[in-house]
């Protein structure tokens, strides 16, 4: 099953990010497969990082979680709030988004 994680950076200037984003880099690739997209969510200039929304497949909501509680941005104190959810994708059938 997918899951989507949703998580907002706590407000500062980003130095909490920056120190954690190697091992928050290393966790994800360590996960292989699990991992089905991810990245930055950005400020509404698109300039600055202020969150991560990542998709992963686990077997369940208990293993999302801990997931996500397992990434060093959580274990550090960077999020100020972590939303996990199952996730389907959308029957788009023809639809491009490119």
């Amino acid at each position: 099953m997918l899951f989507a994680i949703y998580a907002l950076d706590k407000p500062g200037d980003g130095s909490a990010r920056m120190t954690h984003r190697p091992a928050h880099l290393e966790y994800l690739k360590s996960k292989g497969a699990v991992l089905k997209a991810g990245g930055a969510l950005l400020d509404d200039a698109g300039e600055r990082m202020v969150g991560s929304m990542i998709i992963i497949e686990a077997p369940d909501l208990a293993a999302a979680r801990a997931f996500a509680d397992n990434d060093p941005f959580k274990k550090n104190g960077v999020f100020e709030s972590v939303v996990v959810r199952p996730w389907r994708v959308a029957p788009l059938g023809s639809v491009s988004f490119g």
